[in-house]
């Protein structure tokens, strides 16, 4: 198997009330932990646009003001993956729907200080690069 580095987008969705939007993953790397709505980023493709179609394609939401912020180097060690992470922030009206349900068993909206345990290896590397 080749070993190749894959860019990721993660998208850091805050509504009204200042609550993000995390989805409970499975099927894939990290199963049964808790990250933002994303995917991989396709060629010719800006991480705004990556953000916004992912977006959409997973929840049926709308992307507002959007802006790339954060990237993190990602080494998903046990399933030998490597991804860098290029995050995109914005804000969203909308609520989410469970559009690919073969993919995120659920949507749902947490303040910042009551995060779940389980985490995505990225989300957790995004937080940690925002507390610095």
């Amino acid at each position: 198997m080749e070993k190749m580095v894959k860019v990721g987008v993660g998208v850091v969705v805050k509504n009204k009330e200042g609550k993000i939007l995390l989805g409970k993953r499975k099927n894939a790397h990290g199963a049964h932990q808790w990250a933002p709505p994303g995917g991989h980023l396709e060629f010719g493709e800006t991480p705004v646009a990556c953000a916004a179609r992912e977006l959409e394609e997973e929840t049926g939401m709308t992307l507002l003001n959007a802006q790339q912020t954060v990237v993190t180097n990602d080494i998903f060690e046990i399933e030998n993956k490597h991804y860098i992470t290029l995050f995109v922030e914005g804000t969203c009206n909308d609520q989410p729907q469970l559009l690919e349900p073969h993919k995120c068993e659920q949507w749902k909206w947490f303040d910042l200080d009551e995060f779940p345990q389980e985490l995505f290896l990225s989300l957790k590397n995004y937080l940690s690069l925002q507390k610095s």
